[in-house]
């Protein structure tokens, strides 16, 4: 077993040096015998696998239906869920092959643990709210409804039965965040982290989430739902969204340790949308609309880290997998876990 150790200059006096020694044994690395670019190929091979394990399943299903059908729907849905089922035996797999030991439970390394599940339910759905402050405020202006009356659907029993019984609402606020965040983040990134470091990690993972989502330009083909060239940049922009909403959620995922933000806050995404920001920009109170826009994404930066804050949500379990191999990744990682 070796030793990382970290030096930082500390104002306690002149020449005082503050150092971290942090051990480096085979629970952090590639396992006995193996090598850092065999860890690698196996944790990327695992990743892609499991990828299109996950978009190939919702073709296994032979329909001429339009994806928004409600049978399609469901067979998607029976497809997704075997596959998320299964999705943890491929981490088992990737550590039998890697020889990397975790030293925790897979269940936490993948998020599902009761410590800080409150906060970890909350902050993050909060946090991406003030992000989405001009849009819903935007919204409340246009909406018809005051506060009394949208309360009073929220509370409504049948509203929900509604809700519960549309095939196209469960699979955007339920089945797709759900399955996506387990399949995309709580099996990807444990299985990176060992490779990457934390930091690389939080970009790395979505480029497997945006690049699923291209499977949307093969049924906008096959029902000619544009032109070429429409949907092309269609799907470019779906790539780059949800690559950057991807990094998003690794991130929320790696500062709570927890599944269950990041479901929150996709589904939470999936029922506002992408910010309307053209029609922000023509509405009748345009000054007053940009303007929470942008205090919006003021208030995120400003929020981002402290509503994310480590200690709000106890132990982490996938920290304990960044192999810190040099000083860099060390300080990223120290920034992500602490």
């Amino acid at each position: 077993m070796s030793q990382l150790e970290l030096e930082f200059p500390c104002s306690l006096g002149p020449g005082f040096v503050y150092k971290i020694s942090a051990p480096m044994s085979e629970e952090a690395g590639a396992g006995p015998g193996g090598s850092s670019s065999g860890l690698c190929w196996a944790s990327l091979l695992s990743c892609f696998s499991l990828a299109c394990f996950y978009v190939g399943s919702l073709y296994v299903w032979k329909s001429h239906l339009p994806r928004d059908h409600p049978a399609v729907i469901k067979r998607r849905f029976t497809s997704v869920l075997i596959v998320s089922c299964l999705s943890p035996a491929f981490i088992w797999v990737w550590k039998e092959v890697t020889g990397v030991k975790p030293g925790t439970s897979l269940l936490a390394l993948m998020g599902f643990r009761l410590e800080g599940i409150l906060p970890a339910m909350l902050l993050p759905l909060l946090l991406t709210m003030v992000l989405f402050l001009g849009p819903l405020i935007q919204l409340s202006m246009d909406c018809p409804w005051d506060l009394v009356d949208g309360l009073k659907v929220a509370f409504d029993p049948h509203f929900w039965v509604l809700c519960l019984t549309d095939m196209r609402w469960l699979r955007n606020q339920v089945i797709a965040p759900l399955t996506e965040e387990l399949v995309f983040r709580a099996c990807m990134l444990p299985m990176l982290v060992p490779c990457t470091g934390l930091g690389p990690a939080v970009f790395t993972c979505p480029l497997f989430f945006g690049v699923a989502h291209f499977h949307h330009v093969i049924e906008q083909l096959r029902f000619r739902q544009g032109s070429m060239a429409s949907i092309f940049l269609s799907a470019v922009f779906q790539f780059s969204y949800t690559a950057v909403f991807g990094a998003y959620t690794a991130f929320i995922f790696i500062r709570t340790g927890h599944l269950v933000g990041p479901v929150l806050c996709h589904s939470f995404c999936n029922y506002v949308g992408f910010p309307a920001v053209g029609a922000a920009l023509e509405h009748p109170q345009r000054l007053l609309v940009v303007f929470f826009y942008l205090l919006g994404v003021v208030l995120f930066l400003l929020l981002l880290h402290p509503m994310t804050d480590p200690a709000f949500f106890g132990h982490l379990p996938i920290c304990s997998l960044s192999r810190s191999s040099s000083a860099a990744s060390s300080i990223s990682s120290l920034s992500l876990c602490s």
